[in-house]
Protein backbone atom coordinates (compact mmCIF):
# COMPACT_ATOMS: atom_id res chain seq x y z
CA UNK A 1 0.00 0.00 0.00
CA UNK A 2 2.71 1.92 0.79
CA UNK A 3 1.74 5.87 0.36
CA UNK A 4 -2.04 5.58 -1.42
CA UNK A 5 -3.78 8.57 -0.34
CA UNK A 6 -7.35 8.70 -1.33
CA UNK A 7 -8.97 12.43 -2.58
CA UNK A 8 -12.40 13.08 -1.96
CA UNK A 9 -12.09 14.71 -5.86
CA UNK A 10 -16.40 15.95 -5.14
CA UNK A 11 -15.84 17.59 -2.34
CA UNK A 12 -15.21 21.61 -1.14
CA UNK A 13 -15.99 24.25 -2.83
CA UNK A 14 -14.75 23.39 -6.13
CA UNK A 15 -14.21 20.04 -6.49
CA UNK A 16 -12.33 18.59 -9.25
CA UNK A 17 -11.21 21.60 -10.87
CA UNK A 18 -9.15 22.72 -7.80
CA UNK A 19 -8.28 18.49 -6.15
CA UNK A 20 -7.11 17.56 -10.20
CA UNK A 21 -4.31 19.93 -10.50
CA UNK A 22 -3.30 19.54 -6.84
CA UNK A 23 -3.11 15.42 -7.03
CA UNK A 24 -0.86 15.85 -10.44
CA UNK A 25 1.58 18.41 -8.94
CA UNK A 26 1.69 16.15 -5.19
CA UNK A 27 2.42 13.03 -7.43
CA UNK A 28 5.38 15.01 -9.55
CA UNK A 29 7.31 15.74 -6.31
CA UNK A 30 6.83 12.40 -4.11
CA UNK A 31 7.89 9.83 -6.24
CA UNK A 32 6.57 6.84 -4.15
CA UNK A 33 2.80 8.53 -4.03
CA UNK A 34 -0.03 7.10 -4.95
CA UNK A 35 -3.12 8.68 -5.32
CA UNK A 36 -6.78 7.65 -5.67
CA UNK A 37 -9.11 10.12 -6.88
CA UNK A 38 -13.02 9.18 -5.76
CA UNK A 39 -16.12 10.69 -7.37
CA UNK A 40 -18.10 10.61 -10.50
CA UNK A 41 -15.78 8.66 -12.78
CA UNK A 42 -16.88 10.63 -16.63
CA UNK A 43 -16.59 14.06 -14.73
CA UNK A 44 -13.11 12.77 -13.17
CA UNK A 45 -11.98 11.87 -16.42
CA UNK A 46 -12.95 14.35 -18.22
CA UNK A 47 -11.40 16.83 -15.87
CA UNK A 48 -7.93 14.78 -16.00
CA UNK A 49 -7.86 15.45 -19.67
CA UNK A 50 -8.15 18.99 -19.77
CA UNK A 51 -5.60 18.93 -17.45
CA UNK A 52 -3.35 17.16 -19.47
CA UNK A 53 -3.45 13.82 -17.06
CA UNK A 54 -4.23 10.13 -17.11
CA UNK A 55 -4.98 7.33 -14.68
CA UNK A 56 -2.00 5.10 -14.72
CA UNK A 57 -0.15 3.08 -11.66
CA UNK A 58 -0.14 6.10 -9.36
CA UNK A 59 -3.02 7.72 -9.77
CA UNK A 60 -6.20 5.89 -10.12
CA UNK A 61 -10.15 6.31 -9.56
CA UNK A 62 -12.78 4.41 -7.90
CA UNK A 63 -16.29 5.50 -8.80
CA UNK A 64 -18.75 7.24 -6.20
CA UNK A 65 -22.26 7.99 -7.02
CA UNK A 66 -23.19 11.06 -4.76
CA UNK A 67 -21.47 13.81 -3.25
CA UNK A 68 -22.07 15.40 0.39
CA UNK A 69 -23.24 19.08 -0.23
CA UNK A 70 -21.25 21.78 1.97
CA UNK A 71 -24.15 23.12 3.92
CA UNK A 72 -25.85 18.87 4.52
CA UNK A 73 -26.42 17.82 7.67
CA UNK A 74 -23.82 15.73 8.90
CA UNK A 75 -26.77 13.02 9.89
CA UNK A 76 -27.81 13.00 6.61
CA UNK A 77 -24.74 12.83 4.88
CA UNK A 78 -24.18 9.74 7.38
CA UNK A 79 -27.17 7.80 7.07
CA UNK A 80 -28.44 8.99 3.51
CA UNK A 81 -25.28 8.89 1.08
CA UNK A 82 -23.58 5.35 1.55
CA UNK A 83 -22.16 5.73 -1.85
CA UNK A 84 -20.62 9.43 -1.44
CA UNK A 85 -17.06 10.60 -2.48
CA UNK A 86 -16.56 10.95 0.50
CA UNK A 87 -17.71 8.01 2.59
CA UNK A 88 -15.78 6.12 0.19
CA UNK A 89 -12.90 7.72 0.27
CA UNK A 90 -12.81 6.36 4.29
CA UNK A 91 -13.87 3.24 3.12
CA UNK A 92 -10.45 2.92 1.11
CA UNK A 93 -8.91 3.89 4.78
CA UNK A 94 -11.00 1.22 6.40
CA UNK A 95 -10.72 -1.74 4.12
CA UNK A 96 -6.24 -0.75 4.02
CA UNK A 97 -6.86 0.12 0.09
CA UNK A 98 -5.49 3.68 0.98
CA UNK A 99 -3.21 4.53 4.38
CA UNK A 100 -5.34 8.08 4.27
CA UNK A 101 -7.74 10.22 3.26
CA UNK A 102 -8.06 13.97 2.50
CA UNK A 103 -11.22 15.72 1.71
CA UNK A 104 -12.32 19.48 1.05
CA UNK A 105 -16.09 18.71 2.10
CA UNK A 106 -18.42 19.29 4.88
CA UNK A 107 -16.88 19.35 8.49
CA UNK A 108 -19.23 18.26 10.29
CA UNK A 109 -19.98 15.38 7.86
CA UNK A 110 -16.56 14.23 7.44
CA UNK A 111 -15.97 13.96 10.98
CA UNK A 112 -19.26 12.24 11.78
CA UNK A 113 -18.09 9.08 8.63
CA UNK A 114 -14.80 8.95 9.87
CA UNK A 115 -15.88 8.60 13.72
CA UNK A 116 -18.79 6.03 12.75
CA UNK A 117 -16.37 3.99 9.41
CA UNK A 118 -13.02 4.22 11.51
CA UNK A 119 -14.02 4.50 15.01
CA UNK A 120 -11.65 6.27 17.98
CA UNK A 121 -8.27 4.64 19.21
CA UNK A 122 -8.55 2.53 22.43
CA UNK A 123 -8.84 5.33 25.35
CA UNK A 124 -10.06 8.36 23.19
CA UNK A 125 -13.19 9.41 24.12
CA UNK A 126 -13.62 11.96 20.92
CA UNK A 127 -11.31 12.87 17.83
CA UNK A 128 -9.76 16.57 17.83
CA UNK A 129 -8.83 18.66 14.75
CA UNK A 130 -6.09 20.04 14.99
CA UNK A 131 -3.70 22.06 12.67
CA UNK A 132 -0.96 24.34 12.06
CA UNK A 133 -0.20 27.90 12.83
CA UNK A 134 2.11 30.29 11.38
CA UNK A 135 4.26 32.08 14.93
CA UNK A 136 6.47 34.26 15.51
CA UNK A 137 9.27 31.74 16.18
CA UNK A 138 7.96 29.21 12.87
CA UNK A 139 4.49 27.65 13.52
CA UNK A 140 2.98 25.89 16.53
CA UNK A 141 -0.37 23.27 16.45
CA UNK A 142 -3.61 23.84 18.18
CA UNK A 143 -6.40 21.51 19.14
CA UNK A 144 -9.65 21.44 19.60
CA UNK A 145 -10.43 23.70 16.21
CA UNK A 146 -14.27 22.55 16.65
CA UNK A 147 -14.98 18.88 16.59
CA UNK A 148 -15.93 19.38 19.97
CA UNK A 149 -17.93 22.10 21.67
CA UNK A 150 -18.06 21.08 25.31
CA UNK A 151 -15.03 19.81 26.37
CA UNK A 152 -14.17 18.23 30.05
CA UNK A 153 -10.52 18.06 31.58
CA UNK A 154 -10.20 14.29 30.54
CA UNK A 155 -10.75 15.29 27.04
CA UNK A 156 -8.56 18.61 27.42
CA UNK A 157 -6.15 15.79 28.81
CA UNK A 158 -6.50 13.80 25.41
CA UNK A 159 -6.32 16.29 23.49
CA UNK A 160 -2.70 17.12 25.04
CA UNK A 161 -1.53 13.92 24.58
CA UNK A 162 -2.55 13.63 20.78
CA UNK A 163 -1.20 16.93 19.81
CA UNK A 164 2.40 16.45 21.73
CA UNK A 165 2.56 12.92 19.66
CA UNK A 166 2.09 14.54 16.49
CA UNK A 167 3.91 17.50 16.63
CA UNK A 168 6.75 15.24 17.88
CA UNK A 169 6.22 12.78 14.87
CA UNK A 170 5.86 15.55 12.21
CA UNK A 171 8.45 18.49 13.77
CA UNK A 172 10.40 15.72 15.06
CA UNK A 173 10.58 17.09 18.25
CA UNK A 174 11.56 14.74 21.29
CA UNK A 175 9.56 16.30 23.65
CA UNK A 176 7.04 19.54 22.39
CA UNK A 177 6.01 21.87 24.83
CA UNK A 178 2.36 22.14 25.84
CA UNK A 179 0.30 24.47 26.98
CA UNK A 180 -3.27 25.28 27.86
CA UNK A 181 -4.88 28.17 26.59
CA UNK A 182 -6.69 30.37 29.44
CA UNK A 183 -7.45 33.68 30.11
CA UNK A 184 -4.55 33.88 32.09
CA UNK A 185 -1.28 32.22 33.49
CA UNK A 186 -2.08 32.17 36.76
CA UNK A 187 -2.89 29.26 38.28
CA UNK A 188 -6.16 30.33 39.70
CA UNK A 189 -7.27 31.99 36.09
CA UNK A 190 -10.23 30.03 34.59
CA UNK A 191 -12.83 27.45 34.76
CA UNK A 192 -12.78 24.29 36.76
CA UNK A 193 -12.48 22.08 33.60
CA UNK A 194 -9.21 23.98 32.85
CA UNK A 195 -7.71 23.69 36.28
CA UNK A 196 -8.73 20.43 36.43
CA UNK A 197 -6.82 19.26 33.12
CA UNK A 198 -4.04 21.07 34.07
CA UNK A 199 -3.86 19.10 37.40
CA UNK A 200 -3.64 15.72 35.33
CA UNK A 201 -1.56 17.21 32.58
CA UNK A 202 0.97 18.09 35.46
CA UNK A 203 0.64 14.35 36.97
CA UNK A 204 1.81 13.16 33.41
CA UNK A 205 4.80 12.76 31.62
CA UNK A 206 3.38 14.86 28.81
CA UNK A 207 5.73 18.24 28.75
CA UNK A 208 3.31 20.70 30.26
CA UNK A 209 4.34 24.39 30.41
CA UNK A 210 1.12 25.67 31.97
CA UNK A 211 -1.19 27.85 31.07
CA UNK A 212 -0.93 30.35 28.16
CA UNK A 213 -3.16 33.10 26.74
CA UNK A 214 -4.47 34.17 23.40
CA UNK A 215 -1.54 36.17 22.30
CA UNK A 216 1.24 32.98 23.21
CA UNK A 217 -0.52 31.19 20.21
CA UNK A 218 1.05 33.65 17.55
CA UNK A 219 4.41 34.19 19.63
CA UNK A 220 5.18 30.55 19.40
CA UNK A 221 5.46 29.97 23.12
CA UNK A 222 4.67 26.10 22.87
CA UNK A 223 4.71 23.86 20.40
CA UNK A 224 1.28 22.55 21.27
CA UNK A 225 -1.78 24.63 21.85
CA UNK A 226 -4.61 22.96 24.02
CA UNK A 227 -8.05 24.08 24.47
CA UNK A 228 -11.98 23.20 24.07
CA UNK A 229 -13.17 22.90 20.29
CA UNK A 230 -15.69 26.08 21.37
CA UNK A 231 -12.47 28.57 21.95
CA UNK A 232 -10.29 27.15 19.64
CA UNK A 233 -12.80 27.43 16.64
CA UNK A 234 -13.28 30.78 17.75
CA UNK A 235 -10.11 31.65 18.13
CA UNK A 236 -9.29 30.49 14.48
CA UNK A 237 -12.03 32.08 12.42
CA UNK A 238 -11.13 35.63 14.78
CA UNK A 239 -7.38 34.89 13.32
CA UNK A 240 -8.22 34.78 10.11
CA UNK A 241 -10.73 37.71 10.23
CA UNK A 242 -7.72 40.17 11.41
CA UNK A 243 -5.10 38.63 8.79
CA UNK A 244 -8.18 39.88 6.37
CA UNK A 245 -9.06 42.92 7.94
CA UNK A 246 -5.13 44.09 8.13
CA UNK A 247 -4.50 43.10 4.25
CA UNK A 248 -7.52 44.56 3.13
CA UNK A 249 -6.09 48.09 5.17
CA UNK A 250 -2.65 47.93 3.36
CA UNK A 251 -4.20 47.87 0.09
CA UNK A 252 -5.90 51.13 1.23
CA UNK A 253 -3.64 52.91 2.59
CA UNK A 254 -0.61 52.42 0.04
CA UNK A 255 -3.75 53.18 -3.15
CA UNK A 256 -4.39 55.89 -0.88
CA UNK A 257 -2.02 58.77 -3.12
CA UNK A 258 0.57 58.47 -5.42
CA UNK A 259 3.09 58.82 -2.88
CA UNK A 260 1.69 55.14 -1.22
CA UNK A 261 1.49 53.60 -4.33
CA UNK A 262 5.01 54.67 -4.99
CA UNK A 263 5.67 53.47 -1.00
CA UNK A 264 4.19 50.34 -2.37
CA UNK A 265 6.11 49.40 -5.14
CA UNK A 266 9.56 50.10 -3.09
CA UNK A 267 7.83 47.71 -0.61
CA UNK A 268 6.95 45.01 -2.45
CA UNK A 269 9.58 42.33 -2.31
CA UNK A 270 9.59 42.50 1.43
CA UNK A 271 5.50 42.47 1.29
CA UNK A 272 5.55 39.46 -0.88
CA UNK A 273 8.21 37.78 1.22
CA UNK A 274 5.96 38.14 4.33
CA UNK A 275 3.08 36.87 2.26
CA UNK A 276 4.98 33.45 1.69
CA UNK A 277 6.00 33.09 5.44
CA UNK A 278 1.81 34.19 6.59
CA UNK A 279 -0.08 32.48 3.43
CA UNK A 280 -2.83 30.61 4.95
CA UNK A 281 -2.38 28.17 1.96
CA UNK A 282 1.12 26.72 3.27
CA UNK A 283 -0.30 25.98 6.79
CA UNK A 284 -3.86 24.14 5.03
CA UNK A 285 -4.52 21.00 6.11
CA UNK A 286 -5.96 20.02 9.66
CA UNK A 287 -5.41 16.57 10.78
CA UNK A 288 -8.53 14.72 12.03
CA UNK A 289 -6.41 13.08 15.26
CA UNK A 290 -7.79 9.79 17.71
CA UNK A 291 -9.22 7.98 15.18
CA UNK A 292 -8.28 4.22 13.82
CA UNK A 293 -6.87 5.94 10.36
CA UNK A 294 -5.36 9.31 8.97
CA UNK A 295 -8.01 11.76 7.82
CA UNK A 296 -6.99 15.37 6.86
CA UNK A 297 -9.92 18.43 6.05
CA UNK A 298 -8.42 20.67 4.03
CA UNK A 299 -10.11 24.41 3.82
CA UNK A 300 -13.48 23.86 1.36
CA UNK A 301 -12.35 27.08 -0.48
CA UNK A 302 -8.77 25.62 -0.93
CA UNK A 303 -7.17 26.44 -4.36
CA UNK A 304 -4.28 24.47 -5.82
CA UNK A 305 -1.66 25.13 -3.86
CA UNK A 306 -3.53 24.72 -0.49
CA UNK A 307 -4.93 21.39 -1.46
CA UNK A 308 -1.36 20.11 -2.05
CA UNK A 309 -0.56 21.61 1.32
CA UNK A 310 -3.14 19.11 2.78
CA UNK A 311 -1.89 16.20 0.95
CA UNK A 312 1.60 16.87 1.57
CA UNK A 313 0.31 16.86 5.55
CA UNK A 314 -0.95 13.32 5.08
CA UNK A 315 1.92 12.06 3.40
CA UNK A 316 4.41 13.32 6.59
CA UNK A 317 1.65 11.15 8.71
CA UNK A 318 1.49 8.07 6.67
CA UNK A 319 5.09 8.02 6.88
CA UNK A 320 5.15 9.12 11.12
CA UNK A 321 2.00 5.98 11.22
CA UNK A 322 0.32 8.63 13.47
CA UNK A 323 -1.94 6.70 14.85
CA UNK A 324 -0.06 4.00 15.63
CA UNK A 325 2.28 6.37 17.85
CA UNK A 326 -1.06 7.92 19.49
CA UNK A 327 -2.53 4.32 20.18
CA UNK A 328 1.04 3.19 21.77
CA UNK A 329 0.98 6.64 23.94
CA UNK A 330 -2.60 5.91 24.88
CA UNK A 331 -1.73 2.38 25.34
CA UNK A 332 0.87 3.02 28.30
CA UNK A 333 -1.04 5.98 29.78
CA UNK A 334 -3.87 3.14 30.37
CA UNK A 335 -1.96 0.66 32.12
CA UNK A 336 0.01 3.38 34.03
CA UNK A 337 -3.40 4.36 35.41
CA UNK A 338 -4.92 0.81 35.96
CA UNK A 339 -1.26 -0.11 37.72
CA UNK A 340 -1.99 2.89 40.03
Amino acid sequence: MGQTIALDAMGGDHGPVVIIPAALNALKKHSELKLILVGDQAQLIAALQQQGGDVGERLMIQHASEQVAMDESPSLALRGKKDSSMRVAINLVKEGVASACVSAGNTGALMATARFVLKTLPGVDRPAIISTLPTMKGHTHMLDLGANVDSSAEHLFQFALMGSVLTSAVDNIERPTVGLLNIGTEEMKGNERVKEAAQLLQASNINYVGFVEGDDIFKGTVDVVVCDGFVGNVALKTCEGVAKMISHKMKEEFMRSPLTKLAAVCAKPVLNALRAKIDPRNYNGASFVGLNGIVVKSHGGADELSFETAIREAITEVKKDVPHLIGNQLESLLTERRAS
